[in-house]
């Protein structure tokens, strides 16, 4: 069986204000290429289909064209995961009608784990791979609050938590596989999906992931996951990577860059083969995908601004452009004159940072500031700082702070 890892497609995300529906739709399209050129089987979507739980209309058109698509296709089975960006509910609401259309939706676990492994058939019904389809876990789905817990025992319950879910629906897995096997097919992998922060990850700056468990993001290895898994589809982390060196656990990344940060990172799919042998190793490679809308960051005095922007008009670029000046003297006209050097080009600025004019205003901004100026990190520790908390009380203080915050994030505004 030859199956494509992808995730965090983040449909509906803007950049600075810029809708991405064509890059977006661009990406589907490839996609579907691939599929049929690389005879993809099976499709895993590891989470954050949508960048919001509310996605816009154009957004929720072209998920469903695409699965439609899809499953017209070489692709008999498309398995997806919710991500924390993602309303369960949302994801679960049409998951029978989808079901006609051999898409399998898991949007957050229920009372069975049994609704998150699914077995994967072929056209003669021969089971070909068993799905473990864990969604991202919510504090709440994995986690009993008691009264007096201390910042070290709320992260063991979480990363429990995680280990303890996996192993349930993992444990049901293996005794399907067993089942399998004594009925005469020979060794039926076990893939597992999933969404969350693991040991060791790599971020970049700009790329929107939220932390899943608060104070615990360092401490989720790989360890959690059962032995039993032959591949592991990740998401939430937008570069792609193995875990802690393990070929088999893995993320695949964000199809576009989702900010300035992985403007120069090359985005990827996971192709994952399994034969019909005992032998458990997959093969594993992954695809470049091609890049739909250049990012560019320019930085430097206004004379070498000028110079990379002449080079790229020169080169015919149309990216879209992050400009920081870094020059010594204000210029009060900056992005006018940015603009004007860029006429007659395809080229758009989306931001410009102006470190003289920041520098001059982090001077004052004591004074002059408004909530505009803060995120909702700052104010709280503003307000610490106000009412002369102790410091040697702030990091339980901001932790707990931060699961308030984080139980917002995760609340489900579409279900009833």
């Amino acid at each position: 069986m030859r199956i494509l890892h992808t995730s965090d497609w983040h449909l509906g995300r803007t950049l600075y204000g810029k809708k991405r529906y064509a890059e977006f739709e661009a990406f589907l399209s490839w996609l579907i290429s691939t599929i049929q050129q690389h005879n993809i089987e099976a499709l895993l979507v590891a989470g954050d289909i949508f960048d919001t739980s509310t996605p816009s209309h154009r957004s929720q058109e072209l998920y469903y064209r695409f699965l439609y698509d899809a499953s017209a296709t070489c692709c008999r089975h498309i398995i997806i995961i919710a991500g924390n960006h993602d309303s369960p509910s949302f994801l679960n609401a049409p998951k029978t009608l989808l079901r006609a259309l051999n898409v399998h939706v898991v949007g957050a676990i229920t009372e069975s784990p049994e609704d998150e492994v699914i077995t994967l058939y072929d056209e003669l019904q021969i089971p070909h791979a068993i799905i473990c389809a864990v969604p991202y876990l919510r504090d709440k789905d994995i986690r009993m609050v008691e009264p007096g817990e201390t910042l070290e025992e709320k992260n063991t319950k979480l990363v429990e938590g995680v280990k303890h879910h996996y192993e349930k629906v993992c444990a049901i897995a293996e005794q399907k596989q067993a089942s399998y096997k004594s009925s005469g097919y020979t060794h039926v992998p076990i893939v597992a999906m999933g969404h969350l922060f693991t040991m060791g990850g790599k971020t970049i700056e700009g790329d929107g992931v939220r932390e899943l468990y608060v104070g615990s993001l360092a401490h989720v290895g790989k360890n959690v996951f059962p032995s039993s898994i032959d591949y592991l589809a990740l998401g939430h982390l937008h570069i792609p990577q193995c875990v802690a060196d393990t070929h088999h656990i893995r993320y695949c990344g964000s199809p576009i860059p989702m900010g300035y940060g992985e403007a120069s990172q090359q985005k990827k799919v996971v192709i994952v083969e399994f034969d019909n042998s005992d032998n458990r190793t997959a093969l594993i490679h992954e695809l470049d995908i091609p890049c739909f809308q250049k990012l560019e960051r320019i930085s430097g005095s206004f004379a070498a601004i000028l110079a990379s922007i002449e080079q790229l008009k020169a080169d015919k670029s149309s990216a879209w452009l992050e400009i920081e000046y870094i020059g010594k003297e204000i210029v009060s006209n900056l992005r006018d004159m940015c603009n004007e050097a860029l006429k007659g080009s395809a080229m758009e600025i989306r931001r410009i940072k102006d470190k003289r004019v920041i520098e001059a205003v982090m001077r004052t901004m004591q004074e002059e500031e408004t909530l505009d100026d803060l995120n909702v990190n700052e104010v709280f520790e503003r307000c610490l700082q106000a009412n002369n908390i102790p410091v040697d009380e702030y990091a339980e203080l901001i932790s707990a702070y931060n699961e308030i915050v984080k139980s917002l994030h995760e609340e489900d505004i579409n279900a009833e």
